[in-house]
């Protein structure tokens, strides 16, 4: 059954792959990017290869974004819009810490709310909220992201349960290290600040990011979430992903310090 699907953060990565994935199978997507430009661009982009999208400015962070969109009649929200700033929690700037909170929860759960108080009237609807495998595991120097995701399954747990009675359905998708560029970024936010203070901890180790996997299995992933009946509740990409955090979260009883 072709579906409504609203996606945030549409601009780039996941959020682009399965707005165009998701239009190509014929569903109507409306596909929400952060600034102007991002909009021109991702129109000019579904024009020339034959998409049918609409496409909206949609800064999660913007009052006035955040109140057009939920106007927005939608099967199926896309909860994806999100950022990573990166850092040893002792030494990460408070402002930066609540950056990350500011989009990747707070933002993120008002339109939640408001899209799943009129799924609640219409007794269905569907919220797949991107999450990450860095919310099931201990990731360090990116704890303030990891964080922000550990709120997001909390958050997400929550409604699934609230929200079964009512004909919503809440499910999360959990990426580990695809190539879509937000991890590279991600680490090198920290050198932003790093030489603005006093630092009593090392900087992180420079990491290569030469085993990152292929964003088309996650985006394959998630367009299968959106279209399928029962969706599982937690859907991790790549496999050994699964398979690394099921090991670490068990090993997490057993560590003594």
């Amino acid at each position: 059954m072709k579906k409504t699907v609203l996606v945030t953060g549409a601009g780039s990565g996941f959020g682009r792959g399965v707005a165009c994935g998701l239009a190509s199978r014929g569903h109507t997507v409306i596909a929400g990017c952060q600034i102007w430009p991002q909009v021109w661009e991702l129109r000019n982009t579904a024009q020339e290869e034959g998409l049918y999208m609409q496409v909206i400015k949609l800064d999660v962070l913007n009052e006035i974004d955040r109140h057009h969109a939920l106007g927005l009649d939608i099967d199926v929200l896309f909860n994806n819009a999100g950022i990573m700033e990166s850092g040893p929690i002792v030494e990460i700037p408070m402002p930066v810490f609540r950056s990350v909170f500011e989009t990747n929860v707070f933002a993120a759960l008002e339109l939640a709310q408001g899209f799943s108080r009129a799924m609640v009237k219409r007794g269905s609807g569907r919220i797949v909220w991107t999450s990450s495998v860095a919310g099931l595991v201990k990731v360090p120097f990116d704890g303030a992201y990891a964080a922000s995701k550990h709120a997001v399954e909390g958050i997400c747990s929550a409604m699934r349960e609230e929200l079964k009675p009512y004909g919503v359905e809440v499910v999360t998708v959990n990426p580990g290290a695809f190539r879509t560029g937000f991890n590279d970024t991600g680490m090198e936010s920290m050198d932003q600040w790093w030489g603005l203070g006093e630092r009593v901890v090392a900087h992180w180790p420079v990491r290569t990011l030469d085993k990152q996997h292929n964003p088309i299995e996650m985006i394959d992933a998630i367009i299968k979430v959106v279209e399928a009946e029962h969706p599982p509740y937690r859907t991790v990409r790549p496999a050994s992903a699964e398979k690394m955090a099921r090991d670490e979260q068990e090993s997490e009883w057993n560590i003594k310090l």
